[in-house]
């Protein structure tokens, strides 16, 4: 793994098994992401854009198989294969240490609680030691002004926090979080969760959040909706965050506040982000460096500026081609990405390019370094071995 990378993605096989044959989805594709920065993922519908990040995350689900490949994090100066973990283990890195925005906000949230309970779920799950912290500390101060009868209450709230401070999984505390009136010290850490939530909400630029946070996803607009999964995916300050095309369906005044607001976060938190896209627009103004992928394969790697600058691999060229222009005229990629069920067996560009050669409809290109943190897979450009 690189000195500087966060997240190593190793010779990567994702296949679905259907009725129609395996879709070969993913083909060995290798990249890495470093520390703090922000990584786009691009290509065409069905080049393995959004099943890549859904990998990252293991939450595949059939008929997807991940059938072979190593996807290593670095947590707390350890390296760890997201792949290898289990079950138990992987719900705690999720949300904690790697957190997804998904495309469509409303898909994503429950539209029968509201957005301060979906949002306190996080925190309930994954900070429950920092809403006891904060709920100890601000119960002390409030042990200092009090008498009589809320004192002793105060006492008893105190002793329960302090327990599962202590001892979270101790059965006299078990035993007493099913009595109500000793249940009552839970309130506490509502009460902390709630104001950790106005505080993230009004870092979104949420107008009035202590009003949005009682509110249910479809009271929401589409921006107001999408800030508020943002805001979840950020409860727990992640290390990584996969963007999979956050701005979709949104329109540009309210695309525009949301790729601002995501790169404030990232300087702000230092989190690496891997944006997943279709638009080379959105790439040329938000990343630092790009992935292109097609059809299952990494086609090219490479500094936005110098993929903009001097593309090397000619579907990379056809994309940038493809972006309407005021005073030019609109060049389409002709053709359609190949089924993966049955993929070319050389380049799986090759049935879609003008240089295509003998030896591109036979040998797959690997990726080789053309240039200094430049990589192309094409037998054209440098004869992939």
């Amino acid at each position: 793994m690189e000195e500087e990378s966060l997240l190593q993605i190793r010779d990567l096989y994702l296949n679905f098994y259907t009725y129609d044959g395996v879709v070969k989805a993913l083909d060995g594709i290798s990249f890495s992401i470093r520390k703090g920065e922000i990584l786009g993922l691009v290509g065409e519908t069905g080049s393995g854009k959004s099943v890549t990040s859904l990998s990252v995350l293991s939450i595949v689900v059939p008929p997807g198989r991940l059938e072979k490949g190593q996807v290593d994090i670095k947590i707390k100066g350890k390296t760890y294969d997201i792949l290898s973990l289990n079950d138990a283990t992987m719900a705690r890195v999720r949300g904690k240490y790697i957190s997804m925005i998904f495309q469509e906000p409303r898909a994503a949230l429950n539209p029968v609680y509201t957005i301060g309970d979906q949002i306190s779920e996080v925190f309930f799950h994954h900070r429950k030691a920092d809403l006891v912290d904060s709920a100890v500390a601000r119960l002390r101060e409030d042990l200092k002004k009090a008498s009589g009868l809320r004192r002793t209450i105060y006492k008893a709230d105190l002793s329960m926090l302090e327990r599962m401070m202590n001892n979270p999984k101790s059965i006299r505390l078990r035993l007493s979080m099913k009595i109500p009136l000793l249940r009552r010290f839970q309130g506490r850490m509502k009460t902390e969760a709630r104001k950790m939530i106005v505080q993230i909400l009004k870092s979104l630029n949420i107008p009035d959040p202590e009003r949005v946070i009682d509110m249910y996803p479809h009271e929401l607009s589409g921006g107001m909706a999408q800030r508020a999964v943002i805001a979840m995916s950020l409860a727990c300050n992640p290390v990584m965050l996969i963007a999979d095309e956050p701005t979709t369906s949104l329109d540009v005044t309210v695309q525009a506040q949301i790729l601002l607001l995501i790169k404030e976060l990232q300087k702000k938190y230092h989190t690496a982000i891997l944006y997943v896209t279709h638009d080379l627009g959105v790439v040329a103004e938000t990343c630092d460096r790009v992935v292109v992928l097609y059809a299952g394969n990494v086609a090219e790697i490479a500094n936005v500026f110098d993929l903009f600058k001097k593309p090397l691999h000619p579907y990379t060229q056809a994309l940038l081609e493809s972006i309407p222009r005021r005073g030019k005229k609109f060049v389409s990629i002709r053709g359609i990405v190949p089924s993966l069920v049955d993929p070319p067996k050389g380049c799986r560009f090759s049935d879609r390019c003008d240089y295509t050669q003998e030896k591109c409809l036979h040998v797959e290109p690997q990726l080789v370094e053309a240039e200094k943190g430049h990589y192309v897979a094409c037998h054209l450009q440098y004869g992939g071995s």
